[in-house]
């Protein structure tokens, strides 16, 4: 029995090789029968065995004669493999073993009945494949539904689903795509059938080149008849978009729902196919080809129609903030779809076309209609989404930028042109400032074509006020850092003093809005917004002016502040714009040096008094340009008993003229008495007939004095010790009362020698303030002409330190308009030497050539008509004349 199952095993070895075998060895011998029922017959064997205990060795000889075939097995085999081959197409089950099925396909080989196999396997899958595609074309395009229950819907999503009901309700499955997927499940058996028949693929077909493998005759086949069908083409793709159309519809909540009703199963596996399973049946040109053609190019005009018609209606009906969250969420849908099921090639056409139809035919729209409310209300998402939505868009930067521009024009137009914001306009524009930075960080990603954007938009709108914002920026810096309360602004029709007042308001000392840390902050962010000014040079000298007030005064903040600031303005204009600046400093330091030396002057002299004088030395060139007023001190009036003291006011100034001439010898002195400031000590008190009172003058620009004299007031009660804080005007009209108990305004003027406008707003300081030391006759709020004026016997305050306000620091419109003429005086030189230095280079130009070089030159602006003054003035003045052959052209004249 062990024999007869190793001679069987052996046999079925020979029929495989025994073309090719001439011996082999068995162990022992004799005839088996075929798996198949084929009888063989063993040749002659011949045992040898020439030594005791070896092995026997069984030598066969060549078989007499090949095994013939029974009768009717080809045909027998054959029926068998075709039922087979037909019950998996039909996917039902296989009535025979696979490896019967196997051996019958080699066995029927090995007899030379390989080519005749090959044609009748390839005529069943053919046949097979036209009987089922007749089937397929069968069905309409339109049945190709969801398959979800449109009962189970809300009303308005069950119009999406236009399929056939079932009885119950329920949408039919979708035929098409059963159809399809069955077609798809039967091609892929092909993998089963090329298995059965291994043999015949490994043998017949390798040994033939023009003939295709089993595996690649069924994707001919299927494309031929499947794929390369114009009408089952179309059908699919029907139905894929039909199916993708119905996917878009619904919403991403519902779609989940019915994910287990298979909802976009079926679209997947049909374009998994398209995609992946047409790659095999050609080369990848041919099936890129079928793809683009056949779908990708409907596909994308199916998109662009529903994305145009869906952005124009959503345009309409929704608010811009709402409209950007549907287009980021189509682009995120879409995305998702190139993943699921399409090729990674149609993303770039299928996104653009969605950016182009939601966004890029709205682009204005969408501006005009919600970026004003979107930046006043201060979206930072919604901007941020707008920006990386229109970044996505050709143009759509470009687009954005343009209305970013035109609302920081408009929006800062508003707050500088409006003359009553002019006492807010600084701060509003270090908001305004702060917001726009935030936005560019945030939202536009530090974009610099935003940066420089905003930087041109403000250089607009800022100087629309010409030499306003200047001088107001000035005067918030000054309120920064000088103890008192800011200076009231007063009406002006220049914008760029707005910057100096600014900063001078932050710089006065006892301003308590900041600390060292914060103000310099501040001062950063003043320099920014002085930047877009052109006209520096009114800011200049609005900023000088106050300078010199708080340095003056001695109410600057901090020392240190005022030098950053100065640093700050000579890296932004460079060294000769804060040349006068810095010599400001200087005569200080050096003010403060010549009093040390003075005192060790009167020591060594050994003059006496009680008044103490402080002098500050001022070079005319580096400090503002001040009109003299001649006044007249104590000691140029009708003298009495009780002017001691006083008279040595006059006696110290020409001590102190002695000395400093005598150190710098050719120098001139020119006292400044219109800022000069006092403080009366003074203590009242019952005593014959007069009041002892204190008194320390301080002379700001030229003399600083301290004396003490006799003021003669009626018997009172005591009123306790007081000080007043005063001008050197006031000072000299309290000290007419050393002389008598009541004068006239036209008394008073004739002794102090103050002009009339400014005795009058002294006389209402010191009579008509909150403050009233005198009092007037008759009693009104102005100072009239024969208005009598005596000693306020009544007078009480609460403080010990009374200010009265000082009339000549507030800065008048006459004053204002001094400083801005002085500051056109200037340019109007600094243009004639502009034309002047460009003649003497040239020698001969052109009046356009000409005046686009001196633009060049100017660091502010100027008309064309102030510059064909200029020109007309030199050439009056002999610097340059006109060509006599060509009027339009100049000559230099040396």
């Amino acid at each position: 029995m062990k024999n007869t199952r190793i001679q069987q095993r052996c046999r079925r070895q020979l029929d495989r090789v025994w073309p090719l075998v001439s011996k082999a060895v068995f162990l022992s011998s004799g005839v088996g029968h075929h798996a198949n029922g084929l009888a063989k017959t063993a040749g002659s064997a011949t045992f040898s065995n020439s030594k005791p205990g070896a092995a026997k060795k069984l030598v066969i000889k060549n078989f007499k004669e090949k095994p013939k075939l029974p009768e009717n097995y080809t045909q027998e085999t054959w029926q068998k493999l075709k039922e087979a081959v037909e019950a998996i197409q039909n996917s039902t089950s296989i009535k025979y073993n696979l490896e019967e099925l196997y051996q019958a396909v080699e066995n029927l080989c090995s007899h030379k009945i390989s080519a005749k196999l090959y044609k009748q396997l390839r005529a069943v899958c053919e046949d097979h494949i036209k009987a089922q595609i007749d089937q397929f074309r069968e069905y309409p395009s339109q049945f190709l539904a969801s398959g979800a229950p449109r009962r189970a819907l809300p009303e308005e999503n069950r119009q999406v689903l236009a399929g056939p009901l079932q009885a119950n309700g329920d949408v039919r499955p979708p035929p098409v795509t059963d159809q399809f997927t069955a077609r798809l499940s039967q091609y892929r058996s092909g993998i089963m059938i090329r298995s059965i028949f291994l043999f015949l693929d490994r043998t017949y077909v390798l040994q033939n080149s023009m003939l295709p493998s089993i595996w690649d005759m069924g994707l001919e086949l299927f494309r031929f008849y499947i794929i390369s069908d114009a009408k089952v083409q179309s059908k699919t793709i029907d139905g894929i978009l039909l199916l993708i159309g119905r996917e878009r519809s619904l919403l991403r909540s519902l779609l989940s729902m019915l994910s287990d009703l298979q909802v976009a199963a079926p679209l997947r596996k049909l374009l998994f196919f398209v995609l992946q399973e047409a790659a095999l049946v050609e080369a990848s040109l041919l099936s890129a080809q079928i793809y683009q053609e056949s779908f990708e190019q409907r596909f994308l005009e199916e998109t662009n129609r529903l994305y145009a018609a869906e952005g124009q209606r959503l345009m309409q009906e929704r608010e811009v903030p709402e409209y950007l969250h549907h287009v980021s969420k189509r682009l995120e849908e879409e995305a998702d779809r190139v993943i699921t099921y399409l090729d990674q090639s149609t993303q770039k056409p299928l996104i653009a076309s969605v950016e182009k139809q939601l966004l890029g035919e709205h682009l204005t729209a969408t501006l005009q209609k919600g970026l004003t409310h979107l930046l006043d209300e201060n979206r930072i998402q919604d901007l941020s989404l707008l920006y990386q939505l229109f970044s996505r868009v050709r143009s759509g930067v470009q687009v954005l930028l343009q209305h970013w521009i035109e609302y920081i024009k408009a929006f800062g137009s508003t707050i500088v042109i409006n003359p009553e914001k002019d006492k807010t306009m600084v701060q509003e524009l270090l908001d305004f400032k702060d917001k726009v930075d935030y936005i560019i960080d945030i939202c536009f990603v530090k974009n610099d074509k935003f940066v420089n954007a905003m930087k041109e938009a403000f250089e607009t709108f800022i100087n629309k006020r010409p030499n306003k914002p200047a001088e107001l920026i000035g005067g918030w810096r000054r309120r920064l850092l000088l103890a008192s309360s800011p200076a009231p602004s007063s009406p002006s029709n220049s914008l760029l003093s707005v910057p100096a007042k600014h900063v001078d308001s932050k710089l006065r000392a006892g301003n308590k809005e900041a600390t060292d840390e914060e103000l310099e902050k501040m001062l950063d962010k003043i320099m920014i917004i002085f930047r877009f000014i052109y006209g520096k040079d009114v800011f200049e000298a609005f900023y000088k002016k106050d300078l010199a007030k708080r340095l003056l005064v001695g109410k600057s903040a901090s020392v240190d502040a005022e030098k950053s600031m100065l640093s700050k303005l000579k890296h932004e204009c460079g060294a000769a714009f804060t040349s006068k600046l810095e010599g400001m400093f200087k005569d200080m330091e050096l003010s403060k040096d010549i009093m040390v030396q003075f005192k060790q002057y009167m020591q060594c002299q050994n003059i006496p008094g009680n008044i103490e004088l402080t002098v500050n030395i001022l070079t005319m060139g580096y400090w503002p340009t001040y009109v003299p007023m001649e006044v007249h001190l104590p000691p140029e009036r009708p003298r009495n008993e009780n002017c001691v003291i006083a008279n040595q006011m006059v006696r110290l100034q020409e001590i102190f003229k002695t000395f400093y001439l005598g150190k710098h010898s050719g120098r001139k002195l020119q006292w400044q008495s219109t800022l000069g400031h006092c403080v009366l000590k003074a203590e009242f008190k019952e005593v014959d007939d007069r009041l002892l009172i204190p008194l320390r003058v301080y002379s700001l620009s030229s003399v600083k004095i301290i004396l003490f004299f006799f003021i003669p007031f009626p018997k009172k009660k005591k009123k306790g010790k007081k000080e007043l804080q005063v001008s050197l005007f006031q000072t000299l009209v309290l000290l007419m009362f050393n002389e008598g108990e009541e004068f006239t305004l036209e008394e008073i003027k004739l002794a102090t020698g103050i002009e009339d406008s400014e005795l009058r707003r002294t006389l209402q300081s010191l009579a008509c303030g909150k403050a009233r030391v005198l009092t007037k006759l008759p009693k009104s709020k102005d100072v009239e002409d024969g208005d009598k004026f005596s000693c306020n016997d009544d007078f009480k305050h609460k403080l010990f330190r009374i200010k009265i306000n000082q009339i000549q620091m507030k800065e008048t419109v006459e004053e204002q308009a001094s400083t801005t003429e002085r500051v056109f005086q200037d340019r109007q030189y600094q243009i004639d030497a502009a034309i002047v230095r460009i003649m003497k280079m040239r020698k001969t130009l052109s009046h356009n050539l000409l005046m686009s070089e001196v633009y060049n030159q100017l660091k502010f602006p100027v008309k064309p008509a102030d510059l064909k003054k200029r020109i007309e003035s030199l050439i009056d003045r002999d610097y340059m004349e006109r060509d006599k052959e060509n009027s339009n052209q100049y000559n230099y004249v040396a």
